[in-house]
């Protein structure tokens, strides 16, 4: 990769190639995937600031007299981006160059591996430092704050709430179906549909007979087996780590299953209802990422737009931010307090409750946080423009506002008081992945300088030693398909002889094939033709899994037919004998269509 970028610069790596064999025999992995890492975003840093300095780039020594101003690591690079004199900008920086540093130091970033111990448990610390923050904040907001709060998410939302609120009252919530996720009380697949356990919270507004039975024939039947518990017994949230940098791991909390249940079926609704009020579709998305990524690549084109990240995002927005968003709406503030749960289980801490609304992990987060972060960015734009907004106001500002997440665009002009805003009300902005002052933007997994891509190639899994290692053959053959598409021909080269190394049947696909083999520009490669069909066919390794053994029956097998949606068929046809996430993938040599 090195050697490559070089040649695309007309500059060498050879020492900056030595250095990483230098210091990855000393300090192992952590080099590769926190140190580089490190480097690469105080590079952003200084392209967002137009100047490189002293406190950027901490454990790598800065050049001579005569590049005093720049790092010698990878400096054949830098120096085609930063006057090495100055350290400021070059008005024309090269496009090549800052793919290149990006790519070499970032792509090992987010590679999955197991955290140390030390850092999983000062991430736990960090989820409950987060809580307290979350109450300290809900004490010192004023009761203007929480009116203002409302009145803007009314504007936005009040129409859509309105209808929310009503289908709530008549009970015509869309229908919920179980996901493949974990939850709380460790229920997979299929044996989500037999759960009896409903919240006393859930039956006030919910009741258990129109949800956990097929239909109202078998409400007598089933009424001794379910089990109504009362709050104080109600199972937490399970809080876990998953991998997410070698630097941090990433905090989610597992629902009970009653819970995440319900919470989809007003997930739904409430998506329902948004996608129906025009300037809501403009402002905020839950499903495509791309009008975020063009937005942001027009912000670095243009200047015009910021884009903001934010830090613990779901686990700073408060439940009284919440309640003062839907306090309006009598039976949708119902539904949404008794679909969310109150207790979590910390490792180390045990059992506590929550300020928060919810954890990564809950079928509703996603939907509300946006809600909450679109809310606070428009606070924060009519506190800029020093007047209060109509909903005519509003209108102004498509294409200039949108959120996906926490991901947020925001009209420069406006992104001091918006940051002042998201922060006031408990948000924690990202200084490392926020961008307003240069030609670098970030959104929704795209990187632009100047409207150009300058999104990178992440290794997520590290290499395989056989065909047994699955999961890795797979990951390394979309990593080289990756780079192919990025035109690293001498990269995807090497990983080619890599690859065949490893497993027998590499061949020439489409990237449409259920194969996992090489794609590219040229076509693909034909074996042999299908016996009865006459279409091509070729050997190559296709993903195999099963489900695990998981029955169902009776009455729970009618439930889950009635709650399954989609287009025929539904089902696969042992779906009453296996379900829920396979235990572990493999991969066979199989005759296989090529596109």
């Amino acid at each position: 990769m090195a050697e490559e970028s070089a040649a695309r610069c007309h500059t060498s790596a050879l020492q900056d190639i030595n250095t990483v064999l230098q210091r990855f025999e000393h300090e192992g992995m952590s080099f590769l995937t926190i140190t580089l890492p490190s480097f690469g975003k105080s590079f952003e840093e200084a392209l967002d600031l137009g100047v490189t300095s002293s406190g950027l780039f901490p454990g790598f020594r800065f050049g001579t007299r005569r590049t005093a101003w720049l790092p010698r690591f990878l400096g054949g690079f830098t120096s085609q981006v930063f006057d090495p004199s100055s350290g400021y900008l070059l008005d024309e920086p090269n496009y090549d160059a800052i793919l290149a540093v990006r790519q070499l130091t970032l792509m090992f970033g987010k590679i999955h591996l197991p955290c140390s111990d030390v850092r999983v448990r000062r991430a736990y610390n960090s989820y409950v430092e987060c809580e307290h923050e979350v109450r300290m904040n809900d004490d010192r907001l004023s009761e203007d704050d929480y009116s203002d709060f409302r009145r803007m998410s009314n504007m936005l939302f009040g129409q859509s709430f309105e209808a929310i609120d009503q289908k709530v009252f008549d009970r015509e919530l869309i229908m919920p179906k179980h996901g493949p996720g974990s939850t709380a009380d460790k229920l997979r697949g299929n044996a989500k549909y037999r759960q009896r356990d409903w919240p006393v919270r859930l039956q006030e507004i919910f009741p258990w007979e129109e949800f956990l039975a097929p239909n109202s024939s078998f409400v007598s039947e089933m009424q001794e087996s379910v089990n109504l518990v009362e709050p104080e017994a109600e199972m937490p949230v399970s809080v876990i780590s998953v991998p997410k940098t070698l630097k941090t791991p990433r905090i989610i909390a597992m629902e009970p299953t009653c819970m995440m249940f319900m919470q989809q079926a007003l997930n739904a609704t409430i998506l329902d209802e948004l996608r129906k009020v025009y300037h809501l579709n403009r402002f905020m998305d839950t499903r495509h990422q791309e009008p975020n990524q063009l937005m942001a690549m027009r912000g670095s084109r243009e200047g015009s737009l910021a884009t903001l990240d934010l830090s613990e995002a779901s686990d700073r927005v408060s439940n009284r931010l919440v309640e003062a968003m839907f306090v309006d709406y009598p039976h949708l503030l119902w539904a949404v307090d008794a679909t969310r749960s109150r207790k979590a289980d910390v490792p180390g801490y045990g059992v506590m409750p929550l300020a928060k609304y919810a954890s990564m992990g809950s079928g509703l987060c996603f939907t509300v946080e946006a809600m909450v972060f679109l809310t606070l960015a428009f606070l924060g734009i009519e506190r800029s423009l020093g007047s209060r907004f109509s909903p005519q106001d509003l209108e102004r500002f498509v294409g200039e506002v949108r959120v996906y997440g926490d991901d947020i665009i925001v009209p420069v002009h406006c992104v001091s008081m918006v940051i002042d805003s998201l922060e006031h009300f408990g948000a924690k902005v990202n200084a490392g992945k926020s961008f307003w002052t240069g030609k670098f933007r970030e959104s929704c997994g795209k990187e632009f300088y100047n409207g150009e891509d300058v999104s990178i190639v992440r290794v997520r899994r590290e290499f395989p030693s056989s065909p047994k290692d699955a999961r890795e053959v797979i990951s390394i053959i979309e990593l080289r398909n990756q780079f192919y598409k990025t035109g690293y021909w001498s990269v995807v080269k090497w990983l080619d002889s890599e690859i065949r190394d490893v497993i027998r049947h590499f061949p020439d696909v489409l990237p449409s094939s259920p194969l996992h083999g090489r794609v590219t520009f040229l076509g693909y490669t034909v074996e042999k033709m299908h016996a009865t069909l006459h279409s091509p066919l070729v050997k190559g390794y296709m993903e195999v899994s099963q489900s695990p053994v998981n029955t169902l029956d009776d009455l729970d097998a009618l439930l889950k037919f009635f709650l399954e949606r989609g287009e025929y068929p539904l089902f696969d046809p042992k779906h009453l004998e296996r379900s829920g996430r396979p235990v572990a993938v493999d991969i066979k040599p199989r005759y296989a269509s090529p596109f």
